[in-house]
């Protein structure tokens, strides 16, 4: 019924946004009579501010046309190279005309970048995409909203979501690829990645694990509390709802993303009325640059997707009150998840000193889990004065974390290439002068 409730509150404040934002432009617009009327920049400012927070969110574009490269303008093409029902593979393209730009292109590491089912839209990673296109060719999980999915589709599981991981590793190709991880998608790579090892499969070259819950008993933050101080039915009794008649995926059950995005706001509620409180100021003083900052980052904060519910329960259950794979009793689709087993994929880990969502040595335990990694393939990072969403987008992230996790990934190619070159055999040109060395020599001898 929440959601219900929810959905006829949203169309109620449809006309009022509506007009709100048509008023913000009357009086803000030169051309208008209004622009003149006494006080009206802060009336103007006043209705963009009740716009902004009216309005509905929809999933942001990704918006990534080109990067500059070496003084070379590189168009981006966003592709989709597998689609799932609850998740399409991206793959963001490069093209250059320049013959040396496109070897150079070629000859770049791969990185898959496994995104957060966690609430928010893979968009955002924009920030994180960007930055790794400099240097690499990058794929992106992309999760749809589940009220989009129909109900005739399936239910969408955490077995199913290691299962995707997995079918786009080996897609990709799993030997020369970078899996680079951000939050909630630590702990299904991690077992994805610890049962095609387990197989015997080929595994990637690198993992890179950033803020995650693989151990949720270190360091608990309120995100963890919340998930230890009320039962498996406390959730799936008061946070689980049935998708409306008017979406695609009526009848479903979901995690809401309007409940979660409280939950977001409820953590620091005092900093985000100071940032819209910022934001009016800005607005007033007639300084568009911060304003524009405000509006892209609440346009991405506030868009929301729907997780479907037996996917967060499951995770509830595993990762934050079972504890299932630090504790080694986690079992995929009835496989046992040994990270133990993992020996040919370096490990990288990274953390934020100020993260209040994954705490202090969550993800570091993850070095402790993978004890088949030889300790020279092992790293971690802890990125100081950098909190959650610092680890992999803004300045921090560009400047302090990308350029150490790009020089890892170009430390464990350069190893692999070199342990190629010593076990490649001779080249057929090679052997064959060899051959005629050796010829040579006898004749040489014998006269």
């Amino acid at each position: 019924m929440l959601y219900q409730i929810h959905e006829f509150q949203r169309a109620l404040l449809g006309p009022m946004t509506a007009w709100a934002q048509a008023a913000s432009h009357s009086f803000a617009n030169p051309a208008s009579p209004l622009s003149f009327v006494p006080g009206a920049t802060r009336l103007a400012a006043g209705y963009e501010l009740l716009y902004r927070l009216g309005k509905d969110y929809e999933k942001p574009e990704f918006n990534l046309r080109q990067i500059v490269k070496d003084g070379h303008h590189i168009p981006i093409i966003e592709q989709t190279i597998i689609e799932k029902p609850f998740c399409r593979l991206l793959r963001f393209k490069r093209y250059a005309d320049d013959n040396e730009a496109v070897l150079q292109l070629k000859d770049e590491p791969v990185v898959l970048v496994c995104a957060p089912l966690s609430g928010h839209h893979s968009t955002l990673l924009r920030d994180t995409v960007r930055t790794l296109l400099q240097d690499h060719k990058v794929y992106l999980t992309d999760w749809i909203d589940a009220r989009m999915v129909p109900l005739e589709t399936g239910a969408f599981h955490l077995d199913d979501y290691v299962a995707y991981i997995q079918e786009f590793i080996r897609h990709i190709g799993a030997s020369k690829l970078h899996v680079i991880s951000v939050c909630q998608p630590t702990v299904p790579v991690l077992a994805a990645i610890s049962l095609m090892a387990s197989r015997g499969e080929d595994t990637p070259r690198t993992m890179t694990m950033m803020g995650g819950p693989i151990d949720a008993r270190k360091s608990p933050t309120s995100v963890n509390s919340l998930a230890t101080q009320h039962s498996f039915e406390w959730f799936e009794n008061n946070v689980i709802y049935t998708v409306p008649p008017n979406y695609p995926g009526f009848g479903r059950k979901v995690y809401p993303g309007f409940l979660q995005h409280t939950g977001f706001v409820a953590m620091n509620p005092g900093r985000h009325a100071n940032s819209h409180w910022d934001f009016y100021q800005s607005l007033l003083r007639g300084d568009e640059e911060d304003a524009e900052a405000h509006r892209r980052f609440y346009d991405e904060y506030n868009a929301v997707l729907d997780m479907a519910a037996e996917f967060y329960l499951e995770t509830i259950d595993v990762v934050f009150q079972s504890f299932s794979l630090a504790e080694g009793t986690w079992h995929v689709a009835g496989e046992h998840v040994r990270p133990q087993d993992i020996v040919n994929t370096a490990l990288l880990t990274i953390e934020g000193e100020l993260d209040d969502i994954s705490g202090s040595g969550q993800t570091h335990a993850a070095h402790d889990l993978c004890t088949g990694i030889a300790a020279h393939n092992k790293q971690h990072l802890t990125a100081e004065n950098c909190g959650h969403y610092g680890i992999f987008s803004g300045r921090r992230w560009r400047n302090v974390i990308y350029p150490q996790l790009r020089d890892f990934i170009r430390a464990s190619n350069a190893a692999a290439s070199a342990t190629a070159d010593k076990t490649a055999p001779p080249a057929k040109h090679t052997r064959h002068v060899e051959k005629e060395n050796a010829k040579t020599r006898a004749e040489r001898t014998q006269a």
